[in-house]
């Protein structure tokens, strides 16, 4: 079997066709991903033969600098996701950097060096660009039913908000609030004090402010997650409802689940069954910011999508072999 873009099919045939192979390197704050995915003709749909992800966490420093250590499990990631493209016969590269490259002193000597050991280039985005890539990512796996949208990407060095309906884009913010900065900033007891919680709102209220003007322009929204943080969410909610690429959920029910992650200290984080070890520092701060937009939003459902910047990039690259 093959997973083609979050779908199941029996693979009917061995036999050998020509396929044009695509990887797309996502340089994420917290996270780089690889996704390798191969077309048999350009209508074809794509196949997803690779995939690989990596906790880099490049801010765990801070996000004005990348650490020796962050940035030696930078370097070693993109190596060995060099060297699976290299195995798997990758005719189209496209590797991205977001918030972190961006916002480091050193982020451009990390670029070159990467450069310099694998020979791919790492095109920097700005957060203007990572809005609308993300926004094409969803709309590949977001069915169009006339709803009105705010999708939420919550990176590691920042969080972009998409406004959109079937006409495309009407709004796009990109804020330097990822959970990696409001980790840093505010969490630093455990559990989180509420004191904690009040700064960080009051931050959020000040550094979200043209995001928090715009809302109430916008009624009866479907509030699609695009991120490591979502993916948490979908796994606590028992009433989560999944079609493919894409989870849904009452809004409502967030609540249920937010008092116990939120009052837990890190230990008990560890234990509880759907967050993985992994996110169990930054999911707090996370849980906050996802509470704040519910809490100022007219949202009545929340959509989990397993389609991002990633996939977006991948659209692109599509479109670019076939012209």
């Amino acid at each position: 079997e093959k997973r083609v873009w979050g779908v199941l099919v029996a693979v009917l045939s061995k036999k050998k066709k020509p396929m044009s192979r695509y990887a797309v390197i996502d340089l994420g704050t917290n996270t780089f991903h690889l996704l390798i995915v191969e077309k048999s003709t350009p209508d074809a749909p794509p196949v997803e033969v690779y995939r690989e992800r990596r906790f880099v966490k490049l801010a765990e420093a801070g996000i004005e600098k990348i650490g020796p250590e962050p940035w030696k499990r930078g370097i070693e990631t993109i190596e060995a996701y060099a060297q699976k493209i290299k195995e798997w016969k990758v005719g189209h590269v496209r590797a991205v950097g977001t918030a972190a490259l961006r916002e480091a002193e050193n982020g451009a000597a990390f670029i070159r060096e990467i450069f310099d050991r694998t020979g791919i280039a790492i095109e920097l985005i700005s957060g203007e660009e990572e809005a609308r890539l993300i926004y094409l990512g969803v709309r590949a796996a977001i069915s169009e039913n006339g709803a009105a949208n705010l999708i939420m990407d919550i990176g590691g060095g920042s969080v972009e908000f998409i406004f959109f309906d079937q006409k495309g884009i009407q709004k796009a913010f990109s804020f330097p609030v990822g959970v990696a900065v409001l980790y840093r900033k505010f969490h630093r007891h455990e559990p989180i004090l509420p004191e904690e919680i009040n700064a960080l709102e009051t931050f959020l209220t000040q550094t979200l402010k043209p995001l928090i003007e715009e809302l109430p322009r916008h009624t009866s929204l479907r509030l699609i997650g695009a991120s490591g943080a979502f993916e948490v969410v979908e796994n606590m909610l028992e009433t989560r409802r999944r079609s493919g690429p894409v989870a849904y959920a009452p809004a409502s029910d967030f609540s249920k689940i937010y008092s116990r992650v939120v009052g837990a200290s890190l230990e008990e984080r560890l234990q509880m069954e759907g967050i993985p070890a992994i996110r169990a520092d930054l999911i707090v701060v996370a849980f906050i910011l996802i509470r704040f937009i519910l809490e100022r939003a007219d949202i009545k459902e929340i959509v989990v999508c397993d389609y991002a910047l990633k996939e977006g990039v991948l659209f692109e690259m599509f479109e670019a072999a076939r012209d």
